[in-house]
């Protein structure tokens, strides 16, 4: 029974992570700034699919170990500094996690080479 709580309060987690993921991808699609990106919304899915990846501990946050994990397994990994200063950079140095904004702002912007 306890369990069954547990997964109950994961799944609502869940859905309403999934629920915000889908309504930033509106503001993306919806944003003047991107406009003229090709292909947005299949690039925004598949943004959503690679952060749903990587975002291990299911909080909404990619931490600087899952941000290490993810680079490693794109070729392009990086020292401790690199990706505090990275995550610095992403964030304005508000916080030691990368958002889902946070990551769909890089993935747009000049940093999208790193982590395509």
């Amino acid at each position: 029974m306890r369990g069954s709580k547990s997964a109950n309060t994961f799944y609502q987690k869940e859905t309403g992570q999934s629920r915000t993921r889908m309504k930033l991808n509106f503001e993306f699609l919806e944003s003047p700034k991107y406009s003229t990106d090709e292909d947005l919304a299949e690039k925004l899915e598949l943004f959503k699919k690679k952060y749903m990846e990587f975002d291990l501990n299911a909080q909404g946050d990619i931490d600087i170990m899952a941000l290490k994990r993810m680079l490693e397994k794109l070729g392009a990994a990086k020292t401790h500094l690199e990706l505090k200063k990275m995550i610095t950079e992403i964030t304005g140095g508000m916080r030691e996690t990368i958002n889902y904004r946070d990551f769909v702002s890089m993935m747009l912007g000049k940093r999208s080479a790193i982590l395509k």
